[in-house]
């Protein structure tokens, strides 16, 4: 193995540990939630196949007292603990057969919606995640308003505004992060445009600290 790719595996190795820590705060707070409520099965919204990184589906893993997995995602999932899983994006029309199989009790999102493209297509992932949620959905995403930038390692270009981010990430060599279908982060005040757009009321925000800023958002919201 060549000595930079040796480099490369090792810094990704190290930001996983990161991310791991930060999942595992993401999972206390979630699993403390839930635990009042009578949750029978969760829908996972973003589901990855990656099996190098210990951080992928992380949170999914470490829920407690959920027994039915079903997940929407596009990858193809080989993973037999989904009872049920889709190959479809989470922002196209979902029929009412789609919704009536995977409606479930808990939806759960991670680290999925700065990945849908536009602001449009934002709002219609929460959209159908609300008619896919019977009781309770859970959306975590980084904040765009970090310091660090955690997809490309890069500090304080993304306060830029968008357009010129993006140029500079192209010509940094960087052209999938400098695409809006591929990355569009989001901030605190995005999120709750979102909400209040979609009449979602009962919800709290929780935040994740690191290095003394919110590094990520997670929105629990209620749903009647």
């Amino acid at each position: 193995m060549s000595l930079n790719k040796t480099f490369i595996l090792h810094r990704l190795s190290f930001t996983d540990k990161i991310v791991i820590k930060k999942r595992q705060e993401m999972v206390e707070i979630i699993n403390e939630y839930i635990k009042k409520y009578k949750l029978k099965n969760v829908l996972d919204i973003g589901t990855t196949n990656d099996k190098i990184f210990k951080s992928s589906n992380y949170v999914l893993k470490n829920l407690k007292n959920l027994k039915n997995y079903k997940s929407i995602s596009n990858q193809k999932i080989y993973d037999f603990t989904f009872k049920d899983t889709l190959l479809k994006s989470i922002t196209s029309n979902l029929d009412k057969n789609i919704i009536k199989k995977f409606k479930s009790d808990l939806t759960l999102s991670v680290a999925t919606i700065e990945h849908v493209g536009s602001f449009e297509n934002q709002i219609k992932m929460i959209a159908n995640i609300k008619k896919l949620t019977s009781k309770v959905l859970i959306i975590s995403t980084p904040n765009r308003y970090h310091p660090m930038e955690f997809h490309t390692k890069l500090p304080l270009l993304h306060w830029l505004p968008k357009k010129y981010h993006r140029k500079i990430l192209n010509f940094l060599g960087l052209s999938f992060f400098s695409k809006e279908s591929n990355l569009n982060l989001l901030s605190e005040n995005d999120l709750k445009i979102i909400l209040k757009k979609l009449i979602i009321k009962d919800y709290l925000i929780k935040k994740i600290m690191l290095f003394g800023f919110v590094s990520n958002f997670i929105i629990i919201a209620r749903i009647n």
